[in-house]
């Protein structure tokens, strides 16, 4: 869980306060073929992709831009690329997100680093590269520290990322490291090779545990001597912070204090991707927004659960790093009480992972054996499911000035409790069809003592193709029942 939920959950949805980050870096077009396979070639044997469509998104440093930019953060971009035509394809689609691309030089003796993927039936088949990944010449560098520099007065942080294809060589990067750092700048890298030397001095590194066992020439499947060596590595270094990603155990974060493990979001992987550009480029928006690292920390390890979903080089955006916060801190009780505009966010999240939302609602007063038999049947009809909860004045509007017995703060945080139920929403009014018409459920359930043309909300729900279930109640089991056993 969060250290502060609230803090973090406002600096998100105030796109980290617009802060301005300068990005240095290897900037890539990636390609995407998308196609079906039906055959093997006759010529050869290798499956014949039938072309069916073409995209292009920004790579490498410049995907760094687009995460950051769609938190929003406002971006500028430094790196080199080819004079050719991808090289205009690449400028236009940043331009497109509002990215600064003013600092994107030429090197007329490289092409601009094209990645192609083909990918038949949702499957990465095969990879073209197109690049030079040999150093950059000393006159393009010194061009490039000059456009650096030249932006440095107007951003609140540094972020280099290096892809090893020649732009951020040893000398490069210790400059503007020196650069950076006498203007009090944080400045983020994600590092690669075998020398990390090169970024000694910087604020933090965000290495995988390949990356940092090839540097370190260890054991990467030893992960206590690579986190004992990272640890080592952050001093050596002089680094505030070390934050190594882990795949499917999280990441860990080194610092002065020691090591601070966050374990991974649970999620389907689909394409890895990018996903270290999402994690430093969440915990960059973090720290320059005045987070605390570990939560800056735990917010790139959710962001990353987002992006490895979806398949191609993709970037997180604020809307669905709400909903993946907000989802994941559902799984602790009481943040399941949640807002109407949070959880039509968090039902959003849930739709994009095909997940069928169920809906109900009620007083709950006085909760018993019979509601929660009830609850458990209604979440069988679906993947997730949603409470409507009526207010104490709703409640006495419904059923008179003595109800309700228990108080909606409390009615709301017992229901939370249940295992069945993955979000409770307090509504006012004396229906829930405004409610109903926002979150849009896929099934809405009540008890089978109602019929479906009474039933408030049924024509919507099956107007948008929803489904209405009756759910069988418990015999004998009412809060009316206990209450009149309850009378003297």
């Amino acid at each position: 869980m969060f250290l502060h939920f609230d803090q973090v959950i406002e600096t998100v949805r105030g796109h980290f306060g617009g802060r301005r980050v300068l990005v240095l870096g290897d900037l890539m077009l990636d390609r995407y073929l998308w196609g079906d396979v039906r055959r093997i070639s006759p010529e050869a044997p290798v499956p014949v992709l039938r072309l069916q469509r073409e995209t292009e998104v920004a790579g490498g440093a410049a995907n760094v831009a687009r995460n950051l930019v769609g938190l929003g953060l406002e971006v500028c971009v430094c790196g080199i690329t080819g004079r050719d035509s991808h090289r205009n394809r690449l400028l236009a689609l940043l331009t497109e997100q509002g990215i600064d691309t003013d600092c994107v030089l030429i090197d007329a003796t490289r092409p601009t680093t094209t990645k192609t993927r083909v990918i038949g039936d949702h499957q990465q088949m095969l990879r073209i590269d197109a690049e030079c990944s040999g150093a950059i010449g000393a006159d393009v560098a010194e061009r490039l520290i000059q456009a650096f520099a030249d932006r440095l007065a107007a951003v609140d942080l540094v972020l280099v990322s290096d892809y090893a294809k020649g732009v951020v060589t040893g000398d490069l990067c210790r400059r503007i490291i020196a650069m950076a750092r006498r203007r009090d700048l944080p400045v983020l890298i994600d590092p690669k090779g075998k020398d990390f030397s090169r970024y000694r001095g910087a604020t933090a590194i965000t290495p995988n545990r390949g990356e940092l066992a090839l540097a370190a020439a260890v054991d990467a499947g030893d992960l206590d001597l690579l986190l004992s060596t990272a640890g080592r590595m952050r001093e050596e270094l002089g680094l505030e912070q070390l934050l190594l990603t882990l795949g499917a155990l999280g990441i860990a974060l080194l610092d002065a204090t020691g090591v601070q493990r966050i374990p991974a979001a649970a999620q389907n992987v689909f394409d890895v991707s990018g996903a270290g550009d999402t994690v430093i480029a969440t915990f960059a928006a973090g720290r320059a927004a005045n987070l605390d690292t570990v939560d800056a920390a735990h917010l790139a390890n959710v962001a990353a659960s987002v992006v490895i979903a979806k398949l191609g080089t993709a970037a997180i955006v604020s809307n669905e790093l709400i909903a993946a916060i907000t989802d994941e801190a559902a799984l602790e009780q009481a943040a399941k009480i949640t807002s109407l505009a949070d959880l039509v966010l968090r039902t959003q999240h849930w739709r994009d992972r095909n997940q069928r939302i169920v809906f109900t609602n009620g007083c709950f007063d006085l909760l018993h054996a019979g509601h929660v038999t009830y609850l458990e049947r209604a979440r069988r009809h679906g993947d997730r499911l949603v409470v409507g909860l009526n207010t104490d004045r709703s409640v006495r509007a419904l059923k008179g000035p003595e109800r309700p017995l228990i108080g909606e703060q409390d009615r709301a945080r017992v229901l939370a409790a249940l295992a069945a139920v993955d979000a409770v929403v307090l509504f006012d009014d004396d229906t829930p069809l405004d409610l109903i018409r926002a979150l849009r459920p896929d099934v809405l359930a009540k008890g089978a003592d109602y019929r479906e043309q009474d039933i408030v909300g049924a024509s919507d729900v099956k107007s948008w193709g929803g489904q209405v279930v009756l759910v069988p109640l418990v015999d004998g089991r009412s809060t009316s029942a206990i209450i009149q056993r309850m009378q003297p």
